[in-house]
């Protein structure tokens, strides 16, 4: 009982220090209002090395990019992304997911 109570403790200390180690950039994109829209998106950021998943929030405008650890992504970068489906990067910021 003591050794799966220990991998447990172990298991979820691995997940938490894997998460925390993610980078979350928050990027304000103009024109985004329906899930067809984000898929050009989607599409052109998840395939960009190092990021992991693309969330999105229409009603804010926003696209939330998380990466692997030690992946930095300029705002150059994702301008270009952005621009490239066919949208506007308004601003973008680093989060903690």
């Amino acid at each position: 009982m003591k050794k799966i109570f220990l991998l447990a403790a172990i298991g979820l200390l691995l997940s938490t220090t894997l998460a925390a180690a993610e980078t979350q950039y928050n990027l304000r994109v103009d024109g985004l209002a329906c899930p067809f829209c984000a898929y050009g998106v989607e599409k052109k950021l998840i395939r960009t090395d190092g990021v992991t998943s693309v969330a999105f929030d229409f009603e804010k405008g926003l696209v939330m990019v998380k990466v692997k650890a030690g992946v930095t992504l300029t705002e150059a970068q994702l301008k270009s992304l952005i621009d490239d489906a066919g949208f506007t990067l308004r601003s973008m910021s680093e989060a903690t997911p």
